[in-house]
């Protein structure tokens, strides 16, 4: 690959499933473009990793609405088979201290906790969805470990109207060959040049440069598809500044979310079990043993103990899973388990989270980021997607969408390349 500078019709910021869709829009177009990517390797937050033969998601991991997701049929066409069982989040196995009847009251209070996001009355303003717990309800630390496992953050610091407006048809799947494996061979041959992090795009004349590590490379569009973190940090720069972005994308924060996955001597657990490690606590872990029947204990994090445990590492992953894990299956069970995985999402300085969220009072700021600037600079990614945020399938989407909007405008404009 040439890292002198070149020219192009169409630049793509991101290699992630939002950068790879609109590249194959632009592919089929037959304009001449590039995608530049930050990392060593194409996917962005999808990203399968194989580790003792394992395939282990460190990222994405589920076909959200897997009825009506893209990915779902881009799967078909590349061979991966789907895991469409139900799942089984709600479940709490192995727990005999979490009786029947607290059960039964966790459900009903999860239930109505969701139920009162879809109807909360708005006509005063969005709100933090915090606002909707029940007082005093014993059931709260379940919820609000809920909401952390879903935006990345509490209900204190999530918006309702944004909440609201997600679109899911309550179908969710799994790929066995990792979701992150799937975006990577759905990008497989376009034309990306890996460590290639845009740092400036001076966009003040004809052509808009780009300037990265590798060279200079200058376009007639720009398909912007990068986390929303990176640009409120405004990273890269724009010339002239592109303030309404980055003050669009502050109110998007990117939650935390993270993994850990365990070996051990789990071959004895039934597959596909799933429970909270505390049911009683909002700093807990959602775990799920044997996934695919594999000898492996996966747990999930969210919000601020998905970031406490980051900062400590591996060993601060290990002795919180170890503690909730000794509550289920004794002590002696815990300590023979081992890391095979964990994830880094907040401090990944190419995500600087895991997905977005909107802070109350900024779910129109995702219209806002998508919004094109000077008919040749277009933003994509989960989140510039109002019903599809944090999920590939939304990037994916509005991926395609900015690229038919750089197309159109080019072809309004009939400039010829240099």
């Amino acid at each position: 690959m040439n890292d002198e500078s070149a020219d192009f019709d169409v630049i793509i910021l991101g290699a992630g499933a939002a950068g790879l869709s609109a590249g194959r829009v632009v592919e089929a177009a037959r304009l001449a473009f590039v995608i530049l990517e930050a990392r060593q390797r194409v996917g962005g937050r999808a990203f399968t990793q194989t580790v003792e033969g394992f395939a282990l998601d460190h990222g994405c991991a589920w076909l959200h609405s897997g009825d009506r997701n893209p990915f779902t049929r881009v799967a078909a066409e590349l061979g991966f088979s789907v895991d469409r069982s139900p799942t089984r989040w709600g479940a709490q196995d192995f727990d005999p201290s979490f009786s029947d009847e607290d059960r039964r009251g966790a459900r009903a209070a999860s239930e109505r906790f969701f139920a009162s996001v879809e109807t909360a009355d708005l006509s005063g303003g969005d709100f933090a969805a915090a606002r909707l717990l029940e007082p005093g309800n014993r059931f709260n630390a379940i919820v609000e470990a809920q909401c952390a496992y879903i935006n990345g953050d509490g209900p204190d610091k999530v918006s309702v109207l944004d909440w609201r407006r997600y679109e899911d048809s309550g179908v969710n799947w799994r790929l066995e060959r990792g979701y992150g494996a799937l975006v990577a061979a759905f990008g497989a041959g376009l034309p990306v040049r890996l460590g290639a992090q845009a740092t400036r795009v001076d966009h003040s004349g004809a052509r808009i440069v780009v300037e990265t590590p590798r060279g200079r490379l200058s376009a007639r569009a720009l398909i912007v598809t990068l986390p929303a973190s990176l640009i409120a940090q405004e990273a890269p720069s724009f010339h002239p500044a592109l303030r309404g972005k980055s003050a669009a994308a502050a109110g998007l924060p990117l939650g935390a979310a993270n993994k850990l996955t365990l070996a051990g001597d789990p071959a004895d657990l039934p597959p596909e079990g799933h429970f909270l490690g505390d049911p009683f606590a909002g700093r807990t872990g959602a775990w799920r043993t044997r996934p695919f029947g594999l000898p492996l204990i996966e747990g999930y994090f969210g919000g601020d103990l998905a970031r406490e445990l980051e900062a400590g590492g591996e060993s601060a992953f290990l002795d919180f899973a170890r503690g909730e894990l000794s509550r289920i299956f004794g002590a002696r069970f815990a300590q023979r388990l081992r890391v095979v995985g964990a994830t880094a999402w907040t401090n990944d300085p190419f995500s600087r989270g895991a997905y977005s969220y909107a802070s109350p009072g900024c779910a129109d700021n995702r219209a806002k980021l998508a919004a094109p600037v000077d008919g040749r600079i277009f933003f994509a990614g989960e989140a510039c997607s109002i019903g599809s945020f944090s999920t590939a399938h939304g990037a994916y989407e509005t991926g395609r969408a900015a690229a038919r909007g750089a197309i159109a405008a080019l072809k309004a404009k009939g400039a010829p390349r240099p």
